[in-house]
């Protein structure tokens, strides 16, 4: 048996989210299912992450256990053309120790939210990003970002559905990148909550459009109460950027 370990790039519109699901596709089935075509074999991807439905991964890591014999760049090849259709697409592979683990051996997990601030209609991107017409001010967003970094109880940004035994994390990075008409988001911890990215996004984008001021960010992260969330900001401009390991 071998541990093969897959960096995985997708587009999450078609799907219910990461993780296989009775009612919907998921990416997670998508990549199974191939590598039970390649190798005929039934085999458990475990990943890095869960995704929510229409979230997108850009270098999502996963490993499978295999017992077939094969060269992971054959693997690679063998399993992006099974999986078409669908978005999913395999960009690295490689075989790893046997106590490698994409989910429990990763040191940090690194989102990126990305916004298009403009008023025109999407035309490409519909779906990839959230598309906010209001003019945006960066400035007091960066400010009220800066309140979230650090060790906090993120009772108040986190969905009522998270499984994580606490709601207290470190927060690593938040910074808000202005380039032109797109703004981009990026949020770096060990682990995330459910919907905490999303949820403090949303919040974010209310500072910055006038409607929340930097004391209300403040004052939602110091209630540690869901129903003092102010927004949860759609899946679209959502994407798993990285995962970090020992040795990498």
């Amino acid at each position: 048996m071998t541990r093969f370990a897959f960096t995985i790039e997708y587009d999450g519109r078609p799907f219910m989210g990461w993780q296989r699901q009775a009612h919907g596709p998921s990416v997670q089935q998508a990549i199974e299912e191939a590598i039970t075509a390649v190798t005929g074999e039934a085999v458990a991807v475990h990943a890095a992450g869960r995704t929510d439905a229409g979230v997108h991964g850009l270098a999502m890591r996963a490993h499978a256990d295999i017992a077939k014999v094969i060269a992971p760049h054959r693997m690679m090849d063998a399993i992006n053309a099974r999986v078409r259709p669908h978005p999913v697409a395999i960009t690295a592979c490689a075989i790893v120790a046997d106590d490698w683990h994409a989910r429990f051996t990763c040191l940090g997990r690194s989102y990126v939210y990305r916004i298009a601030n403009r008023r025109a209609p999407l035309t490409f991107e519909r779906g990839l990003v959230w598309q906010v017409i209001q003019p945006i001010d960066v400035a007091a967003m960066q400010a009220a970002a800066k309140l979230l970094v650090g060790l906090h109880d993120f009772t108040t940004f986190r969905s009522a559905h998270c499984q994580s035994q606490s709601p207290v994390k470190t927060l690593d990075r938040l910074d808000v990148v202005q380039t032109g008409d797109r703004i981009d988001i990026h949020a770096d911890a060990r682990s995330f909550l459910h919907h905490q990215v999303r949820s403090m996004v949303g919040c974010l984008v209310l500072v910055g459009i006038g409607r929340w001021s930097v004391d209300d960010m403040r004052a939602a992260l110091a209630a540690k109460d869901r129903t003092a969330l102010g927004l949860n900001a759609p899946p679209d401009g959502l994407y798993f950027l990285r995962a970090d390991y020992p040795g990498e």
